[in-house]
């Protein structure tokens, strides 16, 4: 039986699947792009549940200031901060450098 939180998760991975190579988003950015603003930790859960799916690239989700709060979710203990970097995104001490060059924001880019 599906939840509303299947439908949301759904929604979210559609943004996060347009995220492009080498940039960033932000859990909050993806929430109030969907009209729930406030819905940041759920967009996290969904980033959460992700894993699994190969075509949500989740590792390109951080918090508002860049930091990789998600990457405890991800298998070894740098796999998060690999991915990125594998795509030319410089991480230092748990956080994206150029953060805000690199962010893309959902609102102003579909």
């Amino acid at each position: 039986m599906a939840t509303g939180n299947d439908n949301f998760f759904q929604k979210v991975y559609q943004v996060v699947r347009q995220v492009p190579y080498g940039r960033v988003t932000s859990y909050g950015a993806i929430a109030k792009y969907l009209g729930a603003a406030r819905s940041s930790r759920m967009v996290g859960w969904a980033m959460n549940a992700s894993h699994g799916l190969d075509d949500v690239p989740a590792h390109r989700v951080v918090n508002r200031h860049g930091l990789l709060t998600g990457k405890h979710h991800f298998e070894g203990t740098n796999l998060m901060q690999q991915l990125l970097e594998n795509e030319g995104v410089e991480v230092i001490e748990n956080k994206v450098q150029n953060f805000d060059v690199l962010f893309w924001d959902p609102a102003k880019e579909l």
